[in-house]
Protein backbone atom coordinates (compact mmCIF):
# COMPACT_ATOMS: atom_id res chain seq x y z
CA UNK A 1 0.00 0.00 0.00
CA UNK A 2 1.30 3.42 -0.91
CA UNK A 3 1.41 5.78 2.06
CA UNK A 4 0.92 9.54 2.02
CA UNK A 5 3.92 11.20 3.64
CA UNK A 6 3.04 14.07 6.01
CA UNK A 7 4.87 17.00 7.49
CA UNK A 8 3.27 18.28 10.69
CA UNK A 9 3.60 22.06 10.84
CA UNK A 10 3.29 23.49 14.34
CA UNK A 11 3.94 21.28 17.35
CA UNK A 12 1.63 22.69 19.97
CA UNK A 13 -0.71 20.78 22.26
CA UNK A 14 -3.14 19.46 19.63
CA UNK A 15 -0.34 18.18 17.39
CA UNK A 16 1.64 16.47 20.13
CA UNK A 17 -1.22 15.24 22.28
CA UNK A 18 -3.54 13.99 19.54
CA UNK A 19 -2.28 14.05 15.98
CA UNK A 20 1.26 12.65 16.16
CA UNK A 21 0.30 9.53 18.17
CA UNK A 22 -2.55 8.88 15.71
CA UNK A 23 -0.32 8.04 12.76
CA UNK A 24 -0.16 4.49 14.14
CA UNK A 25 -3.93 4.27 13.42
CA UNK A 26 -3.65 5.58 9.86
CA UNK A 27 -2.17 2.74 7.82
CA UNK A 28 -2.17 4.75 4.58
CA UNK A 29 -0.34 7.68 6.21
CA UNK A 30 3.23 8.20 7.35
CA UNK A 31 4.80 10.84 9.56
CA UNK A 32 7.73 12.05 7.45
CA UNK A 33 8.66 15.49 8.81
CA UNK A 34 8.16 18.00 11.63
CA UNK A 35 8.26 21.79 11.37
CA UNK A 36 8.75 24.00 14.44
CA UNK A 37 10.71 27.01 15.60
CA UNK A 38 11.55 25.31 18.92
CA UNK A 39 14.94 23.61 18.85
CA UNK A 40 14.15 21.44 21.87
CA UNK A 41 11.00 20.15 20.17
CA UNK A 42 12.98 19.37 17.03
CA UNK A 43 15.58 17.37 18.93
CA UNK A 44 13.31 15.47 21.32
CA UNK A 45 10.46 14.75 18.91
CA UNK A 46 12.83 13.67 16.15
CA UNK A 47 14.19 11.05 18.51
CA UNK A 48 10.74 10.06 19.78
CA UNK A 49 9.34 9.51 16.27
CA UNK A 50 12.57 8.20 14.76
CA UNK A 51 12.91 10.90 12.12
CA UNK A 52 16.18 11.86 10.41
CA UNK A 53 17.62 15.25 11.31
CA UNK A 54 17.07 16.67 7.82
CA UNK A 55 13.32 16.01 8.12
CA UNK A 56 12.87 18.03 11.32
CA UNK A 57 13.15 21.63 10.25
CA UNK A 58 12.57 25.25 11.27
CA UNK A 59 10.05 27.59 9.65
CA UNK A 60 12.87 29.32 7.78
CA UNK A 61 13.58 26.08 5.92
CA UNK A 62 9.94 25.38 5.07
CA UNK A 63 9.68 26.41 1.42
CA UNK A 64 12.97 24.77 0.45
CA UNK A 65 11.94 21.57 2.22
CA UNK A 66 8.62 21.41 0.38
CA UNK A 67 10.49 21.49 -2.91
CA UNK A 68 12.56 18.47 -1.85
CA UNK A 69 9.73 16.03 -2.64
CA UNK A 70 10.02 14.35 0.77
CA UNK A 71 6.36 14.90 1.69
CA UNK A 72 3.04 14.59 -0.13
CA UNK A 73 0.88 16.50 2.37
CA UNK A 74 1.09 18.74 5.41
CA UNK A 75 -1.01 19.08 8.54
CA UNK A 76 -1.17 22.72 9.61
CA UNK A 77 -1.58 23.06 13.37
CA UNK A 78 -0.39 26.67 13.63
CA UNK A 79 -2.18 29.62 15.27
CA UNK A 80 -5.27 30.61 13.29
CA UNK A 81 -3.83 33.76 11.73
CA UNK A 82 -1.11 31.70 10.02
CA UNK A 83 -3.40 29.13 8.37
CA UNK A 84 -3.87 31.06 5.14
CA UNK A 85 -0.20 31.92 4.65
CA UNK A 86 1.05 28.37 5.17
CA UNK A 87 -1.75 26.79 3.15
CA UNK A 88 -0.98 29.03 0.17
CA UNK A 89 2.77 28.44 0.43
CA UNK A 90 2.19 24.69 0.65
CA UNK A 91 -0.17 24.62 -2.33
CA UNK A 92 2.29 26.56 -4.49
CA UNK A 93 4.79 23.77 -3.87
CA UNK A 94 2.28 21.20 -5.12
CA UNK A 95 1.72 19.64 -1.69
CA UNK A 96 -1.73 18.70 -0.31
CA UNK A 97 -3.09 20.49 2.78
CA UNK A 98 -4.93 19.27 5.87
CA UNK A 99 -5.56 22.50 7.78
CA UNK A 100 -6.79 22.71 11.35
CA UNK A 101 -10.00 24.63 12.01
CA UNK A 102 -10.98 27.42 11.98
CA UNK A 103 -9.84 27.51 8.38
CA UNK A 104 -8.67 31.14 8.58
CA UNK A 105 -9.42 34.51 10.15
CA UNK A 106 -11.85 35.82 7.52
CA UNK A 107 -13.68 34.96 4.31
CA UNK A 108 -11.08 36.58 2.07
CA UNK A 109 -8.31 34.37 3.45
CA UNK A 110 -10.51 31.27 3.03
CA UNK A 111 -11.19 32.14 -0.60
CA UNK A 112 -7.47 32.69 -1.24
CA UNK A 113 -6.71 29.27 0.24
CA UNK A 114 -9.33 27.55 -1.92
CA UNK A 115 -8.11 29.34 -5.05
CA UNK A 116 -4.45 28.52 -4.38
CA UNK A 117 -5.21 24.80 -3.91
CA UNK A 118 -7.43 24.66 -6.99
CA UNK A 119 -4.80 26.41 -9.09
CA UNK A 120 -2.12 23.96 -7.94
CA UNK A 121 -4.45 20.93 -8.29
CA UNK A 122 -3.88 19.86 -4.68
CA UNK A 123 -6.42 18.66 -2.14
CA UNK A 124 -7.53 20.93 0.70
CA UNK A 125 -9.32 19.49 3.72
CA UNK A 126 -10.24 21.27 6.94
CA UNK A 127 -9.71 19.11 10.02
CA UNK A 128 -13.28 18.62 11.23
CA UNK A 129 -12.58 15.37 13.10
CA UNK A 130 -16.24 14.98 14.17
CA UNK A 131 -17.25 14.40 10.54
CA UNK A 132 -15.83 10.87 11.00
CA UNK A 133 -16.80 10.34 14.66
CA UNK A 134 -19.44 7.66 15.51
CA UNK A 135 -21.47 9.50 18.17
CA UNK A 136 -21.91 12.67 16.14
CA UNK A 137 -22.64 10.73 12.96
CA UNK A 138 -25.29 8.69 14.77
CA UNK A 139 -26.87 11.99 15.83
CA UNK A 140 -26.76 13.10 12.18
CA UNK A 141 -28.44 9.87 11.11
CA UNK A 142 -31.22 10.27 13.70
CA UNK A 143 -31.74 13.91 12.75
CA UNK A 144 -32.06 12.96 9.08
CA UNK A 145 -34.29 9.92 9.67
CA UNK A 146 -37.51 11.82 10.38
CA UNK A 147 -37.92 10.06 13.75
CA UNK A 148 -37.57 13.37 15.60
CA UNK A 149 -40.25 14.99 13.44
CA UNK A 150 -39.74 18.52 12.18
CA UNK A 151 -36.40 19.74 13.57
CA UNK A 152 -36.98 23.02 15.41
CA UNK A 153 -34.34 23.91 18.00
CA UNK A 154 -30.60 23.38 18.49
CA UNK A 155 -28.89 24.50 21.69
CA UNK A 156 -25.26 24.02 22.69
CA UNK A 157 -22.68 24.95 25.33
CA UNK A 158 -18.94 24.58 24.89
CA UNK A 159 -16.93 26.12 27.72
CA UNK A 160 -13.65 25.79 29.58
CA UNK A 161 -11.30 27.71 31.83
CA UNK A 162 -8.29 29.08 29.94
CA UNK A 163 -5.21 30.45 31.68
CA UNK A 164 -4.17 34.01 30.90
CA UNK A 165 -0.92 33.14 29.16
CA UNK A 166 -2.38 30.48 26.87
CA UNK A 167 -2.21 31.30 23.14
CA UNK A 168 -6.01 31.13 22.90
CA UNK A 169 -6.24 34.30 24.98
CA UNK A 170 -3.10 36.02 23.75
CA UNK A 171 -4.51 36.39 20.23
CA UNK A 172 -7.35 38.95 19.78
CA UNK A 173 -10.44 38.17 17.71
CA UNK A 174 -8.97 40.22 14.85
CA UNK A 175 -6.30 37.51 14.51
CA UNK A 176 -8.59 34.52 15.03
CA UNK A 177 -8.40 34.37 18.81
CA UNK A 178 -11.21 34.05 21.32
CA UNK A 179 -13.77 31.43 22.21
CA UNK A 180 -15.95 31.69 19.08
CA UNK A 181 -13.10 30.77 16.73
CA UNK A 182 -11.77 28.13 19.12
CA UNK A 183 -14.93 26.53 20.56
CA UNK A 184 -17.99 28.17 19.06
CA UNK A 185 -17.02 26.79 15.67
CA UNK A 186 -17.90 23.28 16.92
CA UNK A 187 -21.41 24.45 17.88
CA UNK A 188 -21.87 26.26 14.55
CA UNK A 189 -20.71 23.24 12.58
CA UNK A 190 -22.92 20.85 14.57
CA UNK A 191 -26.00 23.00 13.97
CA UNK A 192 -25.25 23.05 10.26
CA UNK A 193 -24.71 19.29 9.93
CA UNK A 194 -27.78 18.44 12.00
CA UNK A 195 -30.12 20.91 10.24
CA UNK A 196 -28.44 20.10 6.88
CA UNK A 197 -28.68 23.79 6.07
CA UNK A 198 -27.01 27.20 6.35
CA UNK A 199 -28.12 30.00 8.69
CA UNK A 200 -29.74 33.10 7.24
CA UNK A 201 -29.06 35.54 10.06
CA UNK A 202 -27.28 35.75 13.42
CA UNK A 203 -27.76 37.78 16.59
CA UNK A 204 -25.01 37.71 19.20
CA UNK A 205 -23.73 39.30 22.38
CA UNK A 206 -20.41 39.03 24.21
CA UNK A 207 -19.60 39.62 27.87
CA UNK A 208 -16.54 39.53 30.11
CA UNK A 209 -15.62 39.73 33.75
CA UNK A 210 -13.19 42.50 34.61
CA UNK A 211 -10.09 40.32 34.42
CA UNK A 212 -6.83 41.05 32.58
CA UNK A 213 -6.96 37.70 30.76
CA UNK A 214 -10.03 38.87 28.82
CA UNK A 215 -8.54 42.18 27.65
CA UNK A 216 -7.81 40.86 24.14
CA UNK A 217 -10.94 38.81 23.45
CA UNK A 218 -14.29 38.38 25.25
CA UNK A 219 -14.75 35.86 28.03
CA UNK A 220 -17.91 34.47 26.45
CA UNK A 221 -20.24 34.89 23.50
CA UNK A 222 -23.84 33.83 23.05
CA UNK A 223 -25.25 33.58 19.53
CA UNK A 224 -28.59 32.75 17.95
CA UNK A 225 -28.62 31.58 14.33
CA UNK A 226 -31.85 31.66 12.33
CA UNK A 227 -32.22 28.95 9.70
CA UNK A 228 -34.78 28.55 6.93
CA UNK A 229 -38.10 27.08 8.03
CA UNK A 230 -38.01 29.37 11.09
CA UNK A 231 -35.61 27.10 12.95
CA UNK A 232 -33.30 28.44 15.66
CA UNK A 233 -29.84 27.34 16.77
CA UNK A 234 -28.19 28.94 19.78
CA UNK A 235 -24.92 28.40 21.59
CA UNK A 236 -22.62 29.87 24.19
CA UNK A 237 -18.83 29.55 24.12
CA UNK A 238 -16.64 30.64 27.01
CA UNK A 239 -13.04 30.69 28.21
CA UNK A 240 -14.10 31.49 31.78
CA UNK A 241 -16.49 28.74 32.88
CA UNK A 242 -16.28 25.11 33.98
CA UNK A 243 -15.73 22.59 31.20
CA UNK A 244 -18.95 21.64 29.40
CA UNK A 245 -19.35 20.15 25.92
CA UNK A 246 -22.89 19.33 24.86
CA UNK A 247 -25.71 19.96 22.44
CA UNK A 248 -29.45 19.22 22.26
CA UNK A 249 -31.55 18.95 19.11
CA UNK A 250 -35.33 19.13 19.50
CA UNK A 251 -37.91 18.14 16.92
CA UNK A 252 -41.70 18.01 17.04
CA UNK A 253 -41.64 14.27 17.85
CA UNK A 254 -38.47 13.78 19.90
CA UNK A 255 -35.05 15.01 20.90
CA UNK A 256 -31.41 13.98 21.11
CA UNK A 257 -28.68 15.16 23.45
CA UNK A 258 -24.97 14.55 23.02
CA UNK A 259 -23.07 15.15 26.24
CA UNK A 260 -20.09 15.19 26.06
CA UNK A 261 -20.35 16.18 22.40
CA UNK A 262 -17.11 17.67 21.09
CA UNK A 263 -14.30 16.15 23.19
CA UNK A 264 -11.62 13.78 21.95
CA UNK A 265 -10.06 12.79 25.28
CA UNK A 266 -13.14 11.26 26.94
CA UNK A 267 -16.00 8.97 25.83
CA UNK A 268 -19.01 10.69 24.23
CA UNK A 269 -22.61 9.82 25.15
CA UNK A 270 -25.88 10.13 23.18
CA UNK A 271 -29.35 10.34 24.75
CA UNK A 272 -32.46 9.87 22.60
CA UNK A 273 -36.16 10.32 23.37
CA UNK A 274 -38.86 9.75 20.74
CA UNK A 275 -42.56 10.28 21.43
CA UNK A 276 -43.60 9.08 24.87
CA UNK A 277 -40.77 6.56 25.16
CA UNK A 278 -38.31 6.80 28.03
CA UNK A 279 -34.99 8.41 27.02
CA UNK A 280 -32.31 5.91 26.02
CA UNK A 281 -28.64 6.60 26.62
CA UNK A 282 -25.77 5.15 24.65
CA UNK A 283 -22.17 5.63 25.72
CA UNK A 284 -19.49 5.37 23.08
CA UNK A 285 -16.06 4.01 23.83
CA UNK A 286 -13.16 6.41 23.91
CA UNK A 287 -11.44 6.21 20.53
CA UNK A 288 -8.95 8.01 18.33
CA UNK A 289 -10.51 10.87 16.37
CA UNK A 290 -7.37 12.00 14.54
CA UNK A 291 -6.28 8.76 12.92
CA UNK A 292 -9.61 8.61 11.05
CA UNK A 293 -9.22 12.08 9.54
CA UNK A 294 -5.67 11.23 8.44
CA UNK A 295 -6.93 7.97 6.95
CA UNK A 296 -9.75 9.73 5.12
CA UNK A 297 -7.63 12.56 3.72
CA UNK A 298 -4.92 10.18 2.55
CA UNK A 299 -7.59 8.08 0.80
CA UNK A 300 -8.88 11.23 -0.93
CA UNK A 301 -5.38 11.95 -2.22
CA UNK A 302 -4.75 8.36 -3.32
CA UNK A 303 -8.15 8.06 -5.03
CA UNK A 304 -8.31 11.62 -6.38
CA UNK A 305 -11.50 12.40 -4.46
CA UNK A 306 -12.64 15.81 -3.24
CA UNK A 307 -12.66 15.76 0.59
CA UNK A 308 -15.68 16.43 2.76
CA UNK A 309 -15.02 18.62 4.74
CA UNK A 310 -13.49 20.74 1.98
CA UNK A 311 -12.41 24.35 1.97
CA UNK A 312 -16.01 25.33 1.29
CA UNK A 313 -16.99 23.83 4.66
CA UNK A 314 -14.33 25.89 6.38
CA UNK A 315 -15.42 29.03 4.54
CA UNK A 316 -19.06 28.52 5.59
CA UNK A 317 -18.16 28.46 9.28
CA UNK A 318 -15.78 31.42 9.07
CA UNK A 319 -18.48 33.53 7.40
CA UNK A 320 -20.81 32.75 10.29
CA UNK A 321 -18.12 33.49 12.89
CA UNK A 322 -17.43 36.87 11.31
CA UNK A 323 -21.17 37.66 11.30
CA UNK A 324 -21.42 36.69 14.99
CA UNK A 325 -18.50 38.94 15.94
CA UNK A 326 -20.01 41.81 13.94
CA UNK A 327 -23.40 41.30 15.58
CA UNK A 328 -21.86 41.29 19.06
CA UNK A 329 -19.99 44.51 18.23
CA UNK A 330 -22.97 46.37 16.76
CA UNK A 331 -25.66 44.71 18.91
CA UNK A 332 -27.72 44.18 15.78
CA UNK A 333 -28.74 41.15 13.68
CA UNK A 334 -26.37 40.40 10.79
CA UNK A 335 -27.33 38.58 7.60
CA UNK A 336 -25.09 35.67 6.59
CA UNK A 337 -23.99 35.26 2.98
CA UNK A 338 -24.99 31.74 2.00
CA UNK A 339 -22.43 29.14 0.99
CA UNK A 340 -23.80 26.44 -1.29
CA UNK A 341 -23.04 22.99 0.08
CA UNK A 342 -23.50 19.84 -1.99
CA UNK A 343 -22.06 17.37 0.50
CA UNK A 344 -22.52 17.11 4.26
CA UNK A 345 -21.21 14.55 6.75
CA UNK A 346 -23.10 11.27 6.95
CA UNK A 347 -22.79 7.84 8.53
CA UNK A 348 -20.89 6.50 5.49
CA UNK A 349 -17.90 8.61 6.57
CA UNK A 350 -17.60 6.92 9.96
CA UNK A 351 -14.12 5.58 10.72
CA UNK A 352 -13.38 4.04 14.10
CA UNK A 353 -9.90 3.50 15.48
CA UNK A 354 -8.77 2.50 19.00
CA UNK A 355 -7.70 5.18 21.46
CA UNK A 356 -4.05 6.19 21.46
CA UNK A 357 -1.93 7.19 24.41
CA UNK A 358 0.02 10.43 23.94
CA UNK A 359 3.68 10.58 24.81
CA UNK A 360 5.12 13.15 27.19
CA UNK A 361 4.65 16.62 25.71
CA UNK A 362 7.59 18.85 24.87
CA UNK A 363 7.02 22.58 25.57
CA UNK A 364 3.25 22.25 25.00
CA UNK A 365 0.37 22.78 27.45
CA UNK A 366 -3.40 22.27 27.33
CA UNK A 367 -5.66 25.36 27.45
CA UNK A 368 -6.17 25.11 31.20
CA UNK A 369 -2.43 25.52 31.76
CA UNK A 370 0.07 28.23 30.88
Amino acid sequence: MRKIRYAVVGLGHISQNALLPSFKNAKNSELAALVTGDETKREELAELYNLPADSVISYGQYDEFLESGKVDAVYIGLPNHLHAEYTIRTARAGVHVLCEKPMAVDEHECEQMIEACQKASVKLMIAYRLHFEPANLEAVQLASSGKLGDLRIFNSSFTQQVKAENVRLREPESRGGGSVYDMGIYCINAARYLFRDEPIEVLATSSSKDEPRFSGSPEMTNAVMRFSGERLASFVSSFGAASVSEYTLLGTEGWIRLSPAYDYQIPLALEVAIGDDEPKRKKFRKHDQFGPELTYFSACILNDKEPEPSGVEGLADVRIIRAIIESARTRRPVRVQRVEKRERPSKVQEITRPAVKPDELVHASPPSED
